[in-house]
């Protein structure tokens, strides 16, 4: 059975039990699934109860896809993500975001938690991607190339909004949140990086670190969706100097103290991107 076919099971799984019509995608990233509470929830299906979908096994990702309103919006979302360390291929990691371009969403909102390697980003940030370095070693588009779900070479040029990037820098400041704009450096993880590693990460111009969100853009941009990236700085990873031990608990407890202040943000961004 081909990805097309496997994606058309699955939508037709979901809409014969919601009727609701999403206009966003979310996936939510780790530390910021509660902000999936804002959602009155129409219908929500754990991961590994719909067809080709893989359960998340990150304790900290709730593994559910939720559809419903938010602000009034009609929405899907991830509420945790799967990764590519857990196990899973490419392509089935990405293949959630195939299922919502097919719900018809118009736009992608992504989160991370991430570690910082811009000496001037500080724990609790938050970054708005601009560009990404990806050096995970597997790609989700590799393979043979099915023209239904998008080009064979989709360009990269343009894969963040850099006008809505400032815009969010803005408005994040009225919530009482510094903002900056950013590259965003992708490893597969999962152990953290190395001090060298770190150090590499700052030379080559990233300003973040992570092992996620990569892979759903480039398959965002395959399908033609435009895509909206939120980084939650978890830890200060340099200068070398100022790295400190850092726990997983420790990225949840960072990210979450943010969380709040996200919400009344997280609204403004649902009206600004459904003008």
């Amino acid at each position: 059975m081909t990805t097309y076919d496997q994606i058309q099971e699955c939508l037709a799984f979901i809409q014969q039990r919601c009727d609701l019509k999403p206009r966003l995608g979310i996936i939510l990233g780790t530390g910021l699934g509660s902000l999936g509470e804002e959602i009155e929830v129409e219908r929500e299906f754990v991961y590994g109860l719909l067809p080709y979908f893989c359960a998340s096994t990150v304790v900290s990702h709730r593994g559910k896809l939720i559809l419903g309103t938010l602000h009034g919006v009609p929405v899907v979302a991830m509420s945790g993500r799967l990764h590519y360390y857990e196990g899973f291929s490419m392509q089935q990691l990405t293949f959630p975001v195939r299922v919502m371009a097919a719900l018809g969403i118009e736009k992608l909102v992504i989160s991370n938690a991430s570690g910082s390697v811009n000496p001037d980003i500080e724990a609790g940030d938050v970054i708005f991607l601009r560009d990404h370095i990806n050096m995970q070693p597997e790609n989700p588009l590799r393979g043979e190339n099915d023209s239904r779900l998008g080009p064979r070479f989709p360009d990269m040029l343009h894969a963040y909004d850099r006008d809505l990037n400032q815009w969010a820098i803005e408005r994040v400041a009225d919530h009482g949140l510094k903002g900056h704009e950013g590259v965003y450096l992708a490893l597969p993880g999962p152990n953290l990086e190395t001090p060298a590693e770190y150090r590499m990460a700052n030379i080559i111009g990233a300003d973040c670190i992570g092992m996620s969100t990569v892979p759903e853009v480039l398959v965002a941009r395959h399908c033609g969706l435009p895509v909206f990236v939120i980084s939650v700085v978890s830890n200060k990873c340099f200068p070398i100097a100022e790295i400190q031990p850092t726990t997983v608990q420790d990225v949840i407890d960072t990210v979450q103290a943010v969380e709040p202040k996200l919400r009344g943000f997280v609204k403004d961004l649902v009206t600004k991107l459904t003008e």
